[in-house]
């Protein structure tokens, strides 16, 4: 397996050199919003909507005291829209309250924020912080994983753990970044392009 792996992340090391966050974002808690925003959404839409929402709250206390209705104008094109506006907006008063106005820099503390789950938890500690062992278990990590043999199982916080295991600590969240990019332009959901595939000596599904 260490064999494996290894190759599994020379591979995509060397297919996406630049392993960086598609999400944009200047500030720490800006990219806990956009993050929360991408449930269930793409991130190109989510880059699409941040920058009028980050212009009319362009400080954190500006946006802690949002009305959420507000908000949900801005986020209206993002899926459940009101669920995400009041997190947004209760997390940022959360980070002022309570952490002196940054993101906070371990799991405990980042798990306590509203909206804010153990996906979002590993993205900012593994972006924000660099902390090594950040997995971020999202919908392409999970069945690619599968696919590969590094994991077994839907449920993200188990794949997480299989993962977390096997995975050098340093370059779990690098690794992450890049089976997202790996998702969306070879091994997709339906229809994996597999003859562009360079990974297939690996994948549990390809057949030749």
């Amino acid at each position: 397996m260490e064999q494996k792996v290894r190759h599994i992340i020379d591979v995509l090391n060397h297919r996406y050199p630049n392993a960086l966050c598609a999400l944009h974002y200047e500030k720490d808690y800006e990219l806990m919003i956009a993050v929360r925003l991408s449930a269930q959404c793409t991130d190109a839409r989510v880059n699409l909507i941040t920058p009028a929402l980050f212009d009319a709250y362009p400080t954190l206390d500006a946006m802690a005291l949002a009305k959420v209705e507000d908000v949900e104008n801005y986020v209206r094109t993002c899926g459940f829209f009101r669920q995400k506006a009041r997190d947004i907006v209760l997390a940022c008063q959360m980070l002022l309250t309570e952490y002196g106005g940054k993101v906070p820099g371990t799991m405990e503390e980042l798990l306590r924020l509203p909206g804010v789950g153990r996906k979002t938890a590993n993205l900012l500690l593994g972006d924000l912080y660099g902390v090594p062992g950040s997995v971020v278990c999202d919908t392409h990590c999970i069945r690619i994983a599968n696919r590969l043999g590094l994991a077994k199982g839907k449920e993200p916080e188990k794949v997480e753990q299989q993962l977390r295991a096997i995975l050098p600590p340093e370059e779990s969240s690098d690794f992450c970044h890049r089976i997202v990019l790996f998702g969306r332009d070879t091994c997709i959901a339906r229809n994996p392009k597999c003859s562009d595939c360079p990974l297939t000596m690996h994948c549990k599904e390809f057949i030749p």
